[in-house]
């Protein structure tokens, strides 16, 4: 998956933006004000810090190669995927489901509103 692939998945889900907030290279993608996806668009392979449930970091990284530790981040609750290796689009795109998912349940409610009315 190219990084134009990879934002345009995130881009199918409602309040989604991206930035640059700790450098010119790290790509965040955010729901509302919190980060769901970071990664380098430098680094080779194209690889992405995911947010995962804790419950399944650990047995997603020991059955697939392609997810290691989150890299600078909270190895409990994040994972690194790399989108350029074997592993298939939906899987991938299950990846940035979840991780969506997770950090847009921890929003506030007045932010879930306002994302979900369209506002």
């Amino acid at each position: 998956m190219t990084v134009e692939e990879f934002k345009a998945s995130c881009y199918t889900k409602k309040g989604v933006s991206e930035g640059f907030p700790f450098d010119d290279d790290t790509l965040v993608m955010k729901v509302g004000t919190k980060m769901f996806a970071c990664g380098s668009l430098s680094r080779k392979p194209f690889k992405m810090n995911l947010k995962c449930d804790p419950e399944m970091v650990y047995n997603l990284r020991d059955s697939i190669e392609e997810i290691e530790p989150g890299w600078h981040m909270n190895k409990a609750h994040w994972n690194t995927v790399n989108l350029e290796g074997n592993l298939d689009r939906d899987k991938i795109e299950w990846l940035i489901d979840l991780s969506y998912d997770l950090v847009f349940k921890k929003l506030k409610k007045s932010e879930k509103d306002e994302i979900n009315s369209g506002s």
